[in-house]
């Protein structure tokens, strides 16, 4: 656990299987989901990001590949809800402990209910943020599943 972060220190903690994957940040690069890809060699498929997302007034975590961009009509229908758009950023900031560029979907400050893109499982294992911006940790897509108690979606498009 050499990054320390809420989301290594979990899966840690639960005995999960992961790998860090530290990557050098550019402040300046305009996708922080696809500069990690990027950086790290991996397919963009592979890579999925964390977004917060306000569902009919609760924030939920819609989790989807970088190559792609979250459906919020097809999130809302996921969790049940009838209308989704983006949070905050603040507020997102707030309720994951994480900061924007560093959400990772693992060890947020409060659990949220979670969303994952049915793509995670045509992979043996993906990325996802570790927690802060240069950090990716890979793992299966089941762990990442059952750490988040996610429900499986088609919500990339």
């Amino acid at each position: 656990m050499a990054s320390g972060t809420p989301a290594t220190a979990l899966l840690t903690r639960l005995g999960i299987d992961f790998t860090e994957r530290p990557y050098s940040h550019d402040p300046r690069a305009e996708s922080y989901g696809l500069e990690a890809a990027e950086a790290l060699g991996v397919d963009p498929d592979r890579v999925f990001k964390t977004l917060m997302v306000d569902v009919d007034g609760e924030l939920c975590v819609g989790v989807v590949p970088v190559s792609g961009s979250l459906d919020l009509k097809a999130m809302a229908a996921a969790l049940g809800g009838k209308k989704a758009q983006m949070a905050d950023k603040d507020a997102a900031q707030r309720a994951t402990g994480y900061v924007l560029g560093g959400i990772s979907p693992v060890g947020q400050k409060k659990t949220h209910r979670t969303v994952l893109d049915e793509t995670v499982e045509l992979h043996d294992t993906v990325l996802v943020s570790g927690g802060r911006r240069g950090l990716d940790i890979e793992l299966a897509p089941a762990d990442l599943q059952r750490v988040t108690d996610a429900v499986l979606a088609d919500v990339a498009r």
